[in-house]
């Protein structure tokens, strides 16, 4: 991504266009996919990645640029900090529990993902309820929309 300046351009963005059931042409489609990280900058590496996103961004920019997007049908809150800043405190103990818990927030146009890192492959091999259930959800519910 850093490259490229284009957003999910590497194996992550592969994993959560295929959890979408999107195409890249789709994906990138700005009339219909808007995509608002949680930090607007570069945090830089970390020993063990990307360092987090600066804590100060989402909520200085995001209700912002958000008022400029008033028909979004649906946020996917990708990972853990995307989480733990929309849902502040209404979300589960684990991650998983709050992913499993999904159509709670779906009501208010939300939907809460494990991130789509190669990282996380170990999670997804212990926890295949989420690509058996949760991805055919979630497609289902983003082609709905996308029909609208």
């Amino acid at each position: 991504m850093h490259d490229t300046g284009i957003p999910w351009n590497d194996p992550s963005g592969v994993r959560l266009r295929s959890w979408l059931g999107m195409t890249p042409e789709e994906f990138y489609d700005e009339k219909t996919i808007s995509i608002t990280p949680m930090g607007l900058c570069y945090p830089g590496r970390g020993k063990s990645g990307d360092l987090p996103p600066r804590p100060e961004c989402a909520p200085k920019w995001h209700g912002k640029i958000h008022a400029h997007m008033p028909d979004v049908k649906l946020k996917l809150l990708v990972g853990s900090y995307a989480i733990n800043n929309y849902l502040k405190g209404c979300n589960y103990k684990t991650l998983g529990e709050t992913v499993q818990h999904w159509r709670e927030y779906a009501k208010d146009g939300l939907f809460p993902l494990v991130h789509p890192s190669p990282r996380n492959t170990l999670w997804l091999k212990r926890n295949p309820w989420f690509e058996a259930e949760i991805v055919p959800e979630l497609r289902k519910l983003v082609h709905s929309i996308l029909a609208e």
